[in-house]
């Protein structure tokens, strides 16, 4: 392993950095269970990668379905607990992920999560290279807000349009 060919050619650094507070209020609202805050884009890394904080609003818990994984073809994704804890599904087994909690997924890796205590919870999660999750998820926020019921055939469209597929 070696380091990447260089991205930036200019002889001296320059002042480029973003500071975001944390009394930022989340872009994305799904539903009643979810606040999502996009820390990094894929657009604003540069494709480097996405960082989102993902916060589980207390709720009533969520069942860990059986088929319920999914996975990515173009992107890796990882999930590091915060506070609080997260079911967190590897393709094999659901674990009780809490506070400093690890999981990573590489590209094509079955994977899941839900907030299965119905307490709060935050995670960060990682899709490198930076793929454009955004427009998912603000999917998702709409299908939600707006109270839709999509198909089985939607949501494979839906998802095939996102690079997901269910496992």
């Amino acid at each position: 392993m070696s380091y990447p060919s260089p991205r930036y050619f200019a002889d001296q650094g320059e002042i480029s950095a973003t500071f975001r507070t944390a009394g930022t209020d989340p872009e994305l609202r799904i539903g009643e269970r979810s606040r999502v805050s996009l820390l990094s884009t894929g657009t604003t890394s540069g494709g480097l990668y996405g960082l989102y904080r993902w916060d589980l609003l207390p709720t009533d818990p969520e069942p860990t379905p059986a088929n319920s994984g999914h996975y990515h073809r173009t992107f890796s994704e990882a999930f590091f607990i915060l506070d609080g804890s997260v079911a967190l599904y590897d393709g094999d087994t659901w674990r009780e992920a809490t506070a400093g909690d690890y999981l990573f997924v590489p590209p094509g890796g079955v994977h899941s999560f839900a907030n299965t205590s119905g307490a709060a919870a935050s995670m960060l999660v990682l899709f490198a290279p930076g793929a454009p999750r955004e427009p998912y998820f603000e999917e998702l926020a709409a299908i939600r807000a707006e109270g839709r019921q999509l198909t089985l055939e939607e949501w494979d469209e839906l998802y095939a349009r996102h690079d997901q597929y269910r496992a």
